[in-house]
């Protein structure tokens, strides 16, 4: 399977055209306005935009810098997600970077393995969380990666901290699923940065689950579901 690193599909992403590195000053300078940093600037298959890749998402803009689009865009000939086309790599290798940082459940007969933003105090990442035994019985490895939707101020990220940093980050993690308290603790991690990576996808809720191709499913999935998501053009 083709390896991908994250720093070089961003760096693909932005040597993508002369134009997008002529203009990379004023993008900076106009996202910057808005409270947005950019990660990111490329040439775009929409005509008369830049894709612009942020710490908040991807977003496009005009050529002239006066109109900002966020959202989908749609390629009604090809009948494809622009945006998908575009953000299916960035993820896929986003999430490889942090394979040494995640809290994984392995299936004995992998056939799968999917990516899971996780918050502790989401009702339905705990419903997911429940169902890891059918999860791992169809083949699915999950590896979870933090994201504390109140921020890193919250409450959520100091709990995900103490997960993170336990003896038993996987004990951990299912005893606070099941509502039961976690013993505090403090070490080297990378909560905050994973909560970042999700945020650079566009992120906003739990659960959201990378699969293997880079597609992103937003929210509860149950196992057979999952499995007949997976199963689709499956790498």
């Amino acid at each position: 399977m083709k390896k991908f690193s994250y720093l070089a599909v961003m760096a693909s992403f932005l040597s993508t055209g002369l134009s997008a590195q002529a203009v990379l000053p004023e993008v900076n300078q106009a996202f910057s306005e808005i409270g947005l940093n950019v990660k990111a600037v490329a040439d775009s298959a929409v005509p008369g935009m830049l894709q612009v890749q942020t710490d908040k998402g991807l977003f496009f803009i005009s050529d002239n810098k006066q109109y900002l689009f966020e959202g989908n865009i749609y390629d009604l000939k090809n009948k494809k997600l622009v945006n998908e086309d575009i953000l299916k790599d960035i993820r896929k290798a986003g999430v490889k970077e942090f394979d040494d940082s995640v809290i994984e459940f392995k299936a004995a007969d992998e056939k799968y393995v999917i990516h899971v933003f996780t918050d502790t105090s989401c009702g339905y990442c705990r419903k997911l969380h429940n169902e890891m035994a059918d999860l791992n019985k169809a083949g699915i490895t999950v590896r979870y990666l933090a994201f504390p939707r109140g921020g890193v101020q919250s409450a959520t990220y100091d709990e995900l901290q103490s997960i993170w940093c336990a003896k038993d980050a996987k004990q951990a993690l299912t005893d606070a699923k099941n509502g039961k308290a976690v013993k505090q603790a403090s070490c080297q991690n990378k909560v905050a940065q994973q909560y970042e990576l999700g945020q650079s996808f566009g992120i906003n809720g739990t659960p959201a689950l990378i699969l293997p191709d880079g597609r992103l499913i937003p929210g509860y999935q149950p196992a057979a579901a999952l499995v007949a998501a997976l199963s689709q053009n499956a790498p």
